[in-house]
């Protein structure tokens, strides 16, 4: 079995690769290509960027489920009920920013039928556009709450069997805390999310990766219980 040191710096390394690949610079694609005409107008000249930008939100929401399964030989030692949560709301998440992925795609569709479509549909495709939109939004939040749900659960085991120092994991709990209520529940009730609220978690997930990497995870603060039978993760 892998050392704890080892694992640790397996699961910095895919923290900084999901920030960057999920969180980050995806994002930052699409509000390029949205500009200041709109995603409607501005996506069939940037196609390419768009569908690169949906494999790299498809990369980054895998990352998720690599971090739960290479931290599952530490986590399950501790809570194996916290350590197949976070395995679950990593699959889950996976799964409905496949849905935000097929919204965005969609509304890459539309887009190129703009391009060539007579002056005269314009008003058609506009509406049309409004109603993708709103459809993205929605999906695009549920995954947002998943992810944010499972950054938070993640940071709880941190803290619960102090992995890594309090004030680290405490850290990210309330950074956590501020993108879940700011950005997406905000979001979800039909407000416009308080995006500043969200950024101190950025410095907080490369705090934890940082940390991880150069100095794993700490099992001096407690005894580790008895591994449980069955504890295994299936095919393991």
């Amino acid at each position: 079995m892998s050392s704890a040191k080892s694992i640790a710096r397996v699961v910095g390394l895919l923290l900084l690769l999901h920030m960057a690949l999920g969180l980050i610079v995806p994002f930052a694609m699409l509000e390029r290509v949205r500009g200041a005409a709109g995603f409607l107008a501005g996506a069939a000249g940037s196609a390419g960027v768009v569908r690169a930008a949906v494999l790299l939100l498809f990369v980054g929401s895998a990352m998720a489920i690599g971090i739960a399964i290479a931290a599952w030989p530490v986590f399950r030692r501790y809570s194996s009920a916290m350590a197949l949560w976070l395995l679950a709301l990593a699959a889950a998440g996976f799964s409905l920013q496949a849905v935000d992925n097929a919204a965005i795609l969609s509304m890459l569709s539309l887009s190129q039928e703009y391009a060539t479509a007579d002056a005269g549909k314009t008003e058609l495709f506009e509406a049309l556009a409004l109603v993708a939109g709103s459809a993205r939004r929605w999906a695009h939040y549920s995954a947002l709450l998943m992810v944010g749900s499972w950054i938070f659960l993640l940071y709880a085991l941190l803290y619960r069997f102090r992995l890594v120092p309090r004030a680290l994991a405490g850290f990210g709990l309330v950074a956590s805390l501020l993108q879940i209520t700011a950005v997406t529940l905000r979001g979800l009730l039909g407000y416009a999310p308080l995006t500043v609220l969200a950024m101190p978690l950025a410095p907080a997930y490369v705090a934890l990766a940082l940390w991880l990497m150069l100095k794993g995870f700490d099992e001096r603060q407690g005894a580790v219980p008895a591994e449980a039978p069955g504890s295994e993760l299936p095919g393991s």
